[in-house]
């Protein structure tokens, strides 16, 4: 039987990548490797240093179902205006390759680029410029965060870990814990919530009774996990993934509120920060423990006083300063981690300058148009009987611990000279 012609030409699938875009690749299909490769190194209007080379190729038996397949996997690794474009980095290579080799039409690999140290250097520069690079202060970032309603990001696994890592073992001896923000259970990875990872392996090391995690049926698919929400629970060695009808994986689902009260001891994940205000509402009322991120400013947020001022919540170790988005791009937003979990000898503490009001610079220390001191650089008044005004960093690294209070549960902005100042907070020596 004769064969037509598309079973008599080659097919082959390829992933390329130009010179001066390290943070992308391309992955398509072609009958002649050469030749493709020569049409991307001829394009019209771009520039000569701009040079294409293939990172991966291999030939398949149907190339045209491959590329299908890839774009289905990777949707949003894949910019939309051009089905074409992938964003790169070797965890991404490897996962494409690894997607391809694995496919029924693979037939053979014929070429792979060996990881390059200096592009991945390269890379993140390109991925993580600076404050000044991005022409944004600190407090650009704080404001950003403040106001931000896209939850489109999640957290990386070093800064779990980081954070994490610093509190007992003994916490975690025998107790449920809930990550009950999207915090999908997949494959590998990628396709994990660096929550659920952390504690997947960690299992047994913590010496946990039981692990629920929820993954969220949104409109964004973060983890690729599909648009269902389902329940993953592991007990020993025992895991299972349950689907409940019309269960939406959402913190606030009735279910969700069920596993909450009847069976999590400790929660811990990153909620959206556009609905924090319900998330902590619904947490602190549930009376369980809980180690989460959210804004970097919710201390001195009116919303959020009430539960630091009465002892309900109190900053965590570590500030959060960048997320990644849907492509595994870094972003800037400023978040912390938040407890209700004691901590002891927080290191952060000696940022703190204690001492006699005479004796801080004049600089740190002034009055602003109501007579209230304003005091900034960390340094705080020891001997000093009235209120006085802090920003977010004095709050975050343990003042609170230091024998102060906050006296107002609503935010404090000074006047200096008639001009509004950044938000602060008032405390006052116990």
């Amino acid at each position: 039987m004769a064969k037509n012609k598309s079973e008599q030409e080659n097919q082959y699938i390829y992933i390329v990548q130009s010179s001066l875009e390290p943070s992308k690749c391309k992955i398509g299909k072609t009958n002649d490797l050469d030749r493709r490769l020569k049409e991307y190194n001829s394009m019209t209007g771009k520039s000569k240093d701009n040079v294409y080379a293939y990172l991966f190729t291999c030939k398949v038996k149907n190339m045209t179902r491959v590329e299908r397949d890839i774009e289905k996997e990777y949707v949003f690794l894949r910019e939309e205006k051009s089905k074409e474009i992938y964003f790169y980095n070797q965890t991404l290579f490897e996962r494409y390759v690894s997607f391809i080799k694995s496919h029924a039409s693979f037939v053979e690999e014929i070429f792979i680029k060996k990881e390059d140290k200096k592009q991945i250097v390269k890379i993140i520069k390109k991925t993580t410029p600076t404050l000044e690079e991005r022409g944004m202060s600190k407090k650009d970032v704080m404001q950003k965060a403040q106001n931000a309603d896209n939850d489109e990001f999640f957290t990386r696994y070093e800064d779990v870990e980081k954070e994490l890592n610093i509190y007992p073992k003994s916490i975690w001896k025998n107790k449920a814990v809930f990550c009950n923000c999207d915090d999908a259970v997949g494959t590998d990875a990628i396709t994990t919530s660096p929550f659920a990872l952390y504690f997947l392996r960690k299992f047994e090391e913590l010496g946990l009774k039981k692990l629920i995690c929820t993954h969220y049926a949104g409109k964004v698919d973060l983890f690729n996990q599909g648009p269902r929400g389902y329940i993953f629970t592991k007990t020993g060695f025992r895991e299972i993934k349950e689907f409940p009808q019309k269960y939406t994986g959402s913190f606030d689902d009735p279910l969700s509120l069920k596993i909450l009260r009847d069976d999590a001891d400790i929660v811990c994940t990153n909620p959206p920060f556009s609905r924090a205000r319900d998330y902590w509402q619904m947490l602190i009322t549930s009376g369980k423990r809980f180690i989460i991120i959210s804004n970097i400013s919710n201390v001195v947020t009116p919303a959020f006083i009430p539960y630091f001022m009465n002892g309900k919540a109190w900053p965590g170790y570590n500030s959060v300063d960048n997320f990644l988005n849907p492509k595994r791009e870094l972003l800037a937003a400023a978040g912390h981690w938040y407890t209700n979990i004691p901590i002891k000898k927080r290191p952060k503490s000696r940022h703190l300058k204690i001492m006699p009001l005479k004796d801080i610079p004049a600089k740190y220390k002034k009055y602003d148009d109501s007579k209230m001191l304003i005091v900034n650089h960390g340094y705080i008044p020891s001997d000093y009987k009235k209120p006085f005004a802090v920003s977010v960093r004095p709050l975050l690294n343990g003042l609170l611990e230091k024998g102060y209070k906050i006296v107002k549960d609503n935010q404090y902005f000074p006047y200096v000279d008639g001009k509004k100042c950044f938000g602060r907070v008032l405390v006052k020596k116990v």
